[in-house]
């Protein structure tokens, strides 16, 4: 994404995250951490769920290195890279379904999410609008 000014770095967070599915957890709590010492505790439940999500797709159906990052302006960013080109699809899983729900919660969390292309691979995205300071 293009933005016409510079973030102070103290707005931004990133992680290695290992592709493993025990590396969940410590990716949701880690954010959770960040969140809290940005003052975002209201957006805890869902940054927990979109890293979640996004992390366990990138772990499953992506390729190392996976790394997840965090960028707080006007709106809260969660991104997840991973080195695979596979672009991902949102769909409805079935009532019977045992997974594919993952895009469409994060779809629902968010105010909006997509991906981009990189020279490495895919950055999946998804943003969350903030109140605007008092």
């Amino acid at each position: 994404m293009a933005r016409p000014r510079a973030l102070d770095g103290a707005d931004i967070a990133h992680w290695e995250v290992p592709a493993s599915p025990s590396a969940v957890a410590a990716a949701r709590d880690q954010a959770s951490e960040k969140l809290s010492a940005w003052g975002l505790d209201d957006r805890l439940f869902a940054t927990e769920l979109i890293v979640s999500e996004l992390v366990t797709n990138a772990i499953r159906h992506g390729r190392a290195p996976i790394r997840l990052r965090l960028i707080k302006d006007r709106s809260l960013i969660c991104e997840v890279a991973d080195g695979s080109d596979t672009a991902p699809h949102l769909r409805r899983a079935r009532s019977f379904d045992e997974g594919g729900r993952g895009l469409f919660l994060v779809a629902q969390l968010s105010s909006r999410w997509g991906s981009r292309h990189t020279g490495e691979g895919k950055i999946i995205w998804a943003e969350q609008q903030l109140d605007p300071a008092p």
